[in-house]
């Protein structure tokens, strides 16, 4: 149990029954009254964001959120089909709106990891960065890169990106794949 002061950002708690992430918390207190945890709460199985404030007297329940590694395997229309890494044969598969805009800087083969609160799966982890190979990549024109701008490239997973005009198409790039960033380019 989790007094009210201990509900801070990054922790998994359980309230009315369903699990939530912290995802921002401000204990004050107002005059001469007792001190409140202001925190700003996502519904980890709806996505809903609420706001929720705690007093001194609440405990709340810390949520245990599981994680397991599960391979991508590969995208069929709507859906993105994944396996357990030790036995192929037991594969299933999420819908593009429950797995997150992650997902498309991911090639096949690759390992994440699924969140789970009981057997409700509630997100998923996925690498930092990725190295991707630029498949296409418009022309520089002379005289473009001395406003140093960008321009927009597609990677091998067919997602698009902005990046600086010095990348070319067969590079291959880091990208920052929570935010959908390119970061650095490590060669051809």
């Amino acid at each position: 149990m989790l007094e009210y002061n201990e509900v801070v950002e990054r922790k998994y708690i359980v309230l009315d029954g369903q699990p939530y992430e912290v995802l921002t918390s401000h204990v004050f207190r107002k005059q001469q009254r007792k001190p409140v945890n202001a925190t700003k709460l996502k519904n980890l199985i709806s996505g809903k964001v609420t706001e929720y404030s705690f007093h001194v007297s609440e405990k709340v329940e810390e949520a245990e959120i599981e994680s397991r590694e599960i391979k991508y395997l590969y995208s069929n229309k709507n859906e993105y089909w994944f396996c357990l890494p030790t036995d192929p044969s037991k594969r299933f598969s999420f819908e593009n709106d429950k797995i997150g805009q992650e997902m498309r800087f991911l090639k096949p083969n690759t390992i994440i990891s699924q969140l789970m609160f009981g057997d409700k799966t509630t997100g998923f982890k996925y690498p930092a960065m990725v190295e991707l190979k630029v498949t296409e990549a418009p022309p520089n024109i002379k005289g473009d890169s001395a406003t140093g701008g960008n321009k927009v490239i597609i990677v091998e997973t067919g997602a698009t990106l902005n990046a600086p005009l010095f990348v070319n198409e067969g590079d291959i790039i880091k990208i920052n794949v929570e935010t959908g960033e390119y970061k650095e380019r490590i060669g051809k």
